[in-house]
């Protein structure tokens, strides 16, 4: 049987509940109780174990901080022994439009903290990826506030489509493989704001 990690990547801790740094447990969440999961505090992540069409998804959301989160990502892909390549990290990205969702198989940091710790932790960027675009509608110096910050009401029905399409891109990885997700994936567009 298959097994796949993912990693939604943000902070523990109920003030960065729902912000957009934290949509990679909003996305853990959303798959988690579609499959009648439930997360609970293990060694240095929140995890959930779920089963579907023959696959197994070992879910983490890592309770270590968002800049030591290669820790929790090291430690459960060793434990349950999973390839790289049996991975996806879900991740917010400033770079991206709202309107966008970009799935790779590897690619930079891109200055994420979350994600250079995963990199430096493994010593290769070359692991899988979904990017959930946030924009960047920030005044000069806010950039913290922005991230940290929730999402604006007008952004909310977006941000809900694409966790439901980021939920699809988890089963479908797991069925159809990077590349032909990818292929479906990449170009939509969500609603403009």
């Amino acid at each position: 049987m298959s097994k796949f990690l993912i990693t939604g990547l943000g902070n523990p801790g109920t003030e960065y509940r729902h912000t957009r740094h934290n949509i990679g447990f909003d996305v853990a969440d959303a798959f988690v109780q579609k499959h009648a999961g439930v997360f609970s505090q293990d060694r240095l992540a929140e995890v959930a174990e779920i089963k579907w069409k023959g696959k197994i998804f070992i879910c983490i959301k890592p309770s270590t901080y968002m800049n030591l989160s290669g820790k929790a990502f090291r430690f459960w892909m060793d434990k349950e022994k999973i390839p790289l390549d049996h991975t996806l990290t879900i991740v917010d990205d400033l770079a991206l439009p709202l309107s966008k969702l970009r799935l790779r198989t590897g690619g930079s940091h891109g200055g994420h903290n979350g994600l250079f710790d995963i990199q430096n932790i493994l010593g290769t960027d070359k692991y899988p990826k979904l990017r959930f675009g946030i924009g960047n509608h920030f005044p000069k110096g806010m950039q913290v506030n922005y991230v940290l910050g929730k999402w604006f009401p007008e952004e909310q029905a977006i941000v809900r489509e694409k966790i439901e399409k980021c939920i699809e891109v988890i089963e479908n990885v797991a069925v159809m493989g990077f590349e032909r997700t990818m292929s479906t994936v990449n170009n939509l567009v969500f609603g403009e704001v």
